[in-house]
């Protein structure tokens, strides 16, 4: 067991913790960045543990981060990894639980986190970005020849985002319905 890589799994993602604003989707830019530049895992590597923690139930962030841990340093780094995700904001949160409700209503407060929400947007959007670059560029040929080489990618996408702002539907069926239709055209 390498002591230091489980140590630098726990306080990377700690770190992204943090640092991050907006809950688990909204750390994914942040969580994204730093794994792929410590040479972890690839875009694509990352992708698919999004998809994989999308089809789970429960918060996205700690599945993400024990999916890296796992593939470095299998169940333990899973565990560093998950740590790290979880137990710095937990901590954090019952500290600020403590005084959030004499501050809620500061304007020094709401001014800040009326500038912050749309960063968690662009951040959220960054991330759909590169992920969407990942499955649609084909051989990193660009968007375009990437959509027209996979239009069954591209109309899986479409049609889950037309579903998800169109409907009630629970995303989790259309997550199954994506894992069956998978397992029919790419095997």
């Amino acid at each position: 067991m390498n002591m230091k890589l489980l140590w630098d799994l726990f306080w990377l993602f700690a770190r992204v913790a943090l640092f991050s604003w907006g809950g688990g989707p909204a750390s994914l830019a942040l969580m994204q960045r730093e794994v792929v530049d410590a040479n972890w895992i690839s875009n694509e590597e990352f992708a698919d543990a999004v998809a994989i923690s999308n089809a789970l139930p429960g918060p996205i962030a700690p599945q993400v981060s024990a999916y890296v841990g796992y593939k470095l340093s299998g169940i333990w780094g899973a565990i560093s990894a998950t740590a790290g995700t979880v137990f710095p904001t937990t901590i954090l949160m019952l500290i600020m639980i403590a005084y959030f409700f004499n501050i809620k209503d500061s304007p020094t407060v709401a001014a800040m986190l009326k500038a912050v929400r749309p960063v968690v947007v662009g951040l959220l959007l960054w991330t759909a970005y590169i992920m969407a670059y990942s499955v649609f560029s084909v051989n990193k040929l660009g968007w375009g020849k990437g959509l027209i080489q996979n239009k069954t990618q591209t109309a899986i996408a479409l049609v889950t985002f037309a579903v998800l702002t169109l409907t009630d539907l629970n995303p989790v069926w259309l997550v199954l319905a994506g894992a069956a239709l998978g397992f029919v055209l790419y095997r």
